[in-house]
């Protein structure tokens, strides 16, 4: 049965998506099968694995409003043992559609429960935003992992998606855990990044990965070919910057010898 990992923030430009593919093809290509389900109408996971977003007949939304099963829909990417379930701009009517029904958290965790034993991971791409998708995604999930940019307001609404996450747990979904917190777009030559590893360390110990995720201009270029980082260049720094944290993610699971 799948670890189900949210990449969540409500703080934009984080690099959540980023984190959401490449950690998903990074632990493809460590032999893990894994669905990527996107879960931003934005859709740049799945335009940034190479599909067109508008030419989807169907998505995550036809999933969460039941119209569709997941298996249906889910399409294989071009790193082996990567899937995606994709979506389209219409999610954002999903959070309308579900407001007054009941156990309306728990429309995506019912979606995702048939496909649950075909893979070993499913990474959920949360949105910029702690609405009613991303409520369903924290209640789908096992663990969280919470990327920070390594910048001046780094920690700035980091209070309130820690304060979600309790609530979560607390009224929907007790086994929901902090996976970790994700330094991201790290560039050791400024001594503001530096300072802000630092303090997050300092404040929050062990909950931060040892995997820094390093500005990276291949990184940064991957999604305009449609492609992981694994798949642009696996050479690069980026790559090995999410190979390294798919191997602590392993690590912290007892899953290495799996």
């Amino acid at each position: 049965m799948a670890k189900i990992i949210s990449i969540a923030n409500q703080k934009g430009g984080v690099g959540k998506t980023t984190t959401a593919v490449n950690l998903g093809a990074s632990l493809a290509v460590l032999e893990k099968k894994v669905l990527l389900v996107d879960c931003d109408p934005q859709a740049n996971a799945t335009s940034g694995l190479g599909l067109d977003p508008d030419a989807l007949e169907k998505s995550v939304y036809d999933c969460i409003l039941g119209q569709a099963q997941a298996k249906d829909i889910i399409v294989e990417t071009d790193t082996p043992n990567l899937d995606l379930l994709p979506t389209r701009i219409d999610l954002v009517g999903a959070e309308v559609e579900l407001i007054n029904e009941k156990g309306r958290e728990q429309y995506l965790q019912r979606a995702l429960e048939p496909v649950k034993d075909n893979y070993d991971f499913i990474i959920i791409d949360c949105s910029p935003s702690l609405g009613l998708i991303t409520i369903n995604a924290l209640t789908a999930s096992d663990s969280v992992i919470i990327p920070i940019q390594s910048e001046y307001f780094a920690l700035e609404g980091l209070g309130k998606l820690l304060n979600t996450v309790r609530i979560v747990q607390t009224r929907l979904n007790p086994r929901l855990a902090i996976e970790g917190l994700l330094i991201t777009m790290y560039d050791n030559r400024l001594r503001l990044a530096r300072q802000v590893v630092e303090d997050v360390r300092n404040h929050f110990k062990t909950m931060v990965f040892d995997t820094l995720i390093y500005r990276n201009t291949k990184l940064a270029e991957a999604p305009s070919y449609g492609k992981s980082i694994i798949m642009h260049d696996a050479s690069s720094t980026g790559a090995i910057n999410y190979l390294n944290l798919a191997q602590e993610i392993l690590t912290r699971n007892n899953m290495l010898a799996k």
